[in-house]
């Protein structure tokens, strides 16, 4: 284990798993497009799917956007 800050290990466990979370939303709306054939979610018989990827990927942005590192104070 390394001697850094916890809370930096944290950190980037986090912003690893927001990554994540955005790959598998981006993943999951691309292989339902392929699969499918359709790339619009907002019609009646593909409101499920929208349900499933939208809140990955916010939750990944979020996440990413959360963790980023603070400017050091001068």
């Amino acid at each position: 284990m390394s001697n850094g800050d916890p809370s930096e290990f944290q950190r980037k466990m986090l912003l690893m798993f927001s990554v994540f979370l955005l790959v598998l939303g981006i993943a999951i709306f691309w292989g339902w497009g392929v699969m499918y054939g359709t790339w619009y979610p907002f019609n009646r018989d593909n409101v499920g799917i929208y349900t499933i990827y939208l809140p990955l990927i916010l939750f990944g942005i979020l996440g990413i956007l959360l963790t980023r590192k603070k400017p050091a104070k001068a």
